[in-house]
């Protein structure tokens, strides 16, 4: 089971960038800092793919409406980018099954993607662009902090990813509140306006 922490930070990384994932581990193997990774994700064409997408991603990640957008593609794409690179990476290391590390790296995945597309859909009600520059950069950096971490010290970076994941979900069912109320008062205060004036129309009362 040595391999499941690496699975399990590898598989929340993923679900905020999946492409830094892979990138980031490739390059760890390809430079021989690690051996936990597999050949298929050292291979030249895949950081190259992975390089030109996480470009995409960090620009795409930053513009407000857009990173919603992306996120929706990504719904899919994320989870199973982690469920396959957990995959991999239990085969190479042979101390849990690959489906198995599917599992927790995809649900995993899943969990930290609804995370980020739920804080990114709450921030996009701010008109600024800024705090979706400043969110999309902290979550690059974290991501690559994190994974880097993980090739020297797994466990902890695991403690440190589900402690992430845990206080994402709580702030993104708060959120998610906010907005639900926000948007509740919203239609109330349009629907008070509309009796309004069908009571001014029906009484012939002067419009306020």
């Amino acid at each position: 089971m040595s391999v499941l922490p690496l699975v399990f930070t590898s598989g929340w990384a993923s679900g905020i960038n999946a492409y830094a994932v892979v990138l980031l581990l490739g390059i760890f193997g390809a430079t021989g800092l690690t051996d936990e990774v597999p050949a298929s994700l050292q291979r030249t064409d895949v950081l190259i793919v992975a390089g030109v997408l996480f470009l995409c991603d960090s620009v795409a990640d930053k513009i407000p409406y857009v990173d919603s957008v992306w996120d929706g593609v990504h719904t899919v794409i994320r989870p199973v980018s982690g469920a396959v690179v957990g995959a991999l990476l239990a085969g190479q290391s042979g101390s849990l099954s690959d489906i198995a590390a599917g599992a927790v790296g995809g649900s995993t995945a899943l969990a930290s993607h609804f995370v980020k597309a739920g804080t990114r859909m709450a921030i996009n009600t701010s008109p600024e662009p800024f705090s979706n520059i400043a969110m999309s950069t902290a979550e690059d950096l974290g991501v690559g902090g994190i994974v880097t971490f993980a090739m020297f010290n797994p466990q902890a970076a695991a403690i440190i990813a589900a402690v992430l994941l845990a206080v994402g979900l709580a702030l993104l069912i708060y959120l998610w509140t906010r907005i639900r109320r926000f948007l509740r008062r919203r239609a109330q205060r349009r629907e008070e306006k509309r009796l309004a004036a069908e009571v001014r129309e029906a009484t012939g009362a002067p419009p306020r």
